[in-house]
């Protein structure tokens, strides 16, 4: 069993990471990852929000849609969570930490229409996993877009200091750079299952 949760926690952060193999959660990661505290800043938010909804979304799936046969509402159902949840934590932000709150701004409530939290909690009742394993995956899923926020903040500033040629100057070498980290993350795949055969 803790073999399994380890696998699935390391697969999550690094093999299948959200934002750099399967390209949700995009916006923020584009957007706030032009300062390194901001950027951890959010991606701390993020996995706050994703452990929170895999946590809710888990026993309504289970417990409320599954028995009465609704699994059809399930998009709608953890949407309407996720925004509920997001609009909590805004509020806590907000109270107990007001310099992140006005440093994440617009991107706050985006969290809300972030697909990574509602691919993460969809994601978790495909796979089939229990509880625990979705409260792991979630934590590895929000690592996952922690350390790709993290890392892009460092690429990022290195950008802003080079000399880029016109042409490529703003979105372009954003994405040719995005493209690089994705690539990067891609050298991890095989590795873990590897590590515990």
């Amino acid at each position: 069993m803790f073999k399994t949760l380890i696998i699935i926690l390391l697969s999550s952060v690094l093999v299948d990471n959200y934002v750099l193999s399967r390209f949700l959660g995009i916006c923020p990661f584009l957007g706030v990852s032009k300062k390194l505290d901001q950027a951890t800043g959010m991606g701390i938010a993020v996995t706050a929000v994703m452990l929170i909804a895999s946590a809710v979304t888990w026993p309504i799936q289970y417990w409320v849609l599954n028995p009465l046969e609704m699994g059809y509402m399930q998009n709608i159902v953890f949407i309407l969570v996720i925004a509920a949840l997001v609009q909590m934590l805004e509020l806590l932000l907000k109270k107990f930490s007001p310099s992140l709150h006005k440093g994440l701004g617009v991107y706050l409530p985006l969290i809300t229409t972030n697909c990574a939290v509602l691919g993460v909690t969809i994601q978790n009742i495909i796979d089939d996993y229990t509880f625990l394993e979705s409260m792991v995956s979630a934590l590895g899923v929000g690592l996952g877009f922690l350390l790709a926020m993290v890392l892009f903040s460092g690429v990022r500033s290195r950008i802003d200091e080079s000399n880029i040629p016109a042409p490529f100057r703003g979105l372009p070498v954003t994405l040719i750079a995005a493209s690089f980290l994705s690539l990067a993350f891609m050298g991890f795949g095989g590795i873990v299952e590897n590590i515990f055969a």
